[in-house]
């Protein structure tokens, strides 16, 4: 079954700089800070492309996952499109989409489905938690990019 989500959020940068700093693998440490996010594997700094995979470990929980994620569609500066080839989830794919507003601004769209593992007890812990958790990595992520965005 899985869930599904999307998030919409406008950024004051061209769709270039947008679309590289998604893909920044140091943004995304940045981002993730709290969880003590740290790469351990794959793609170390700077910019991912296509077929690029990174091992990520963080704490999440109060417990250490690890995930490798593999960039598999790259449409620069357009779309590109995470999945999960390594980790806890069933499924985990991350679409990211950019259009520039004609204003000097972009409007990034992420579109996630996820599916938690262990059938019946994964639906539990898709409903009970995963379903708001997840939204809310996607919403730090993003409040990250608008940051770094504004940064000259």
């Amino acid at each position: 079954m899985g869930v599904r989500f999307s998030r919409r959020t406008v950024l004051p940068a061209s769709t270039e700089r947008c679309f590289d700093l998604a893909l920044d693998v140091d943004v995304h440490l940045e981002s993730f800070s709290d969880s003590g996010e740290q790469i351990v594997g794959g793609v170390e700094a700077g910019g991912m492309r296509l077929g690029d995979d990174v091992t990520w470990r963080a704490r999440h929980f109060g417990i250490w996952w690890t995930m490798t994620s593999q960039i598999t569609a790259f449409d620069r500066p357009h779309s590109f499109v995470d999945e999960q080839v390594k980790g806890p989830f069933a499924s985990f794919r991350h679409l990211h989409v950019f259009t520039d507003l004609g204003d000097g601004s972009t409007e990034m769209i992420d579109e996630v489905e996820f599916e938690a593992p262990l059938g019946p007890l994964g639906l539990i812990a898709e409903k009970a938690v995963l379903g708001r958790y997840m939204p809310h990595l996607i919403d730090v992520r993003n409040r990250e990019l608008l940051v770094q965005v504004q940064r000259v």
